[in-house]
């Protein structure tokens, strides 16, 4: 008889990323720019556009262990001396952490995880708004969370002050 190697995780530790309890998502804002049709449509044929998307991830304590989490995506295309769309999204969840999850992993939770689950939906936002506008969908490229949030805390080190 073979014995399966047991459980590295005990059950009242289980991983973080598997304690983040979403409640609810929700888009809570979105805009679409289209400031150049219908002209834009002929001009966009004869040379792609330049695209430019920004990030933001931020998180607001509702109440003890309850956050809303706001995925924040800005996207916008240009042509030579003319933009061809701004987008911009906020998309939104309501996250718990119990209780049994030390304070040290909250803020990845709520920077990394939440985030990660977040953005299949959020990215399906921009698609659509997109190619309701008369581009083609806009399909942002998978973002990896967690060097996202050690590129920003790195970045927020260099430019602390340095103490006396």
């Amino acid at each position: 008889m073979v014995e399966s190697p047991p459980n590295q995780t005990q059950p009242d530790q289980a991983p973080p990323e598997q304690t983040l309890v979403i409640h609810t998502q929700y888009v809570k804002d979105l805009s679409f720019e289209n400031p150049n049709a219908p002209a834009i449509f002929s001009e966009q044929n004869s040379q792609p556009p330049t695209l430019n998307i920004s990030l933001d991830v931020r998180s607001a304590q509702l109440n003890a262990r309850t956050y809303e989490v706001v995925l924040s995506l800005r996207a916008q295309a240009t042509l030579p001396e003319k933009s061809a769309f701004l987008t911009e999204l906020e998309y939104a969840g309501v996250v718990s952490v119990p209780d049994s999850v030390a304070e040290a992993d909250v803020e990845r939770l709520l920077k990394v995880e939440a985030p990660r689950y977040l953005f299949p939906f959020a990215r399906n936002v921009l698609a659509f708004a997109t190619r309701e506008g008369g581009f083609p969908p806009l399909i942002v490229n998978p973002i990896d969370f967690a060097q996202f949030h050690a590129r920003r805390q790195s970045n927020a080190a260099q430019t602390a002050p340095a103490s006396a």
